[in-house]
């Protein structure tokens, strides 16, 4: 075999090897492009500040508890001529709660013969909101 015939031989292996190494750095840029578009495109995006599902489910079940304290607050009203704090309303009967909170909230009552404002107050959990209801009955969010 001549110096010809080796030239020739390692001339092909290099262009076999840059073929494969070239085809190798196509699919990673593929991967790469594939990685990006399902990133930005497909997978749900959630901005900052947005509520996870089951945080939402949550802060749907403290704004119907309020209103549930509300319309206890409304009938121990016009039975008693005045509104009443949480203890009073479960006592009295006008409201069943088996809990004073619900999934990291508290609530709280404030009251007057002349009016009332509940309040959910949410713990330490990031990206939960505080929420109220008074006399009006609308729920509202709460410092």
């Amino acid at each position: 075999m001549g110096t010809g015939a080796k030239r020739r031989r390692q001339r092909r292996t290099r262009e076999v090897t840059m073929r494969a190494l070239g085809s190798l750095v196509g699919l990673l840029v593929v991967a790469a492009i594939v990685v990006m578009v399902y990133k930005y495109y497909l997978s749900p995006a959630q901005s900052p500040g947005v509520a996870t599902p089951a945080q939402t489910i949550n802060a749907v079940g403290v704004q119907n508890d309020l209103l549930g304290i509300a319309q206890a607050e409304r009938a121990y009203q016009a039975e008693h001529g005045k509104y009443a704090s949480m203890d009073e309303l479960t006592s009295s009967g006008a409201m069943e709660m088996r809990k004073a909170g619900r999934a990291g909230y508290t609530y709280e009552v404030e009251a007057s013969d002349e009016s009332f404002r509940a309040t959910a107050r949410c713990g330490a959990a990031q990206g939960c909101q505080n929420f109220a209801v008074d006399q009006t009955m609308m729920v509202q969010p709460a410092p």
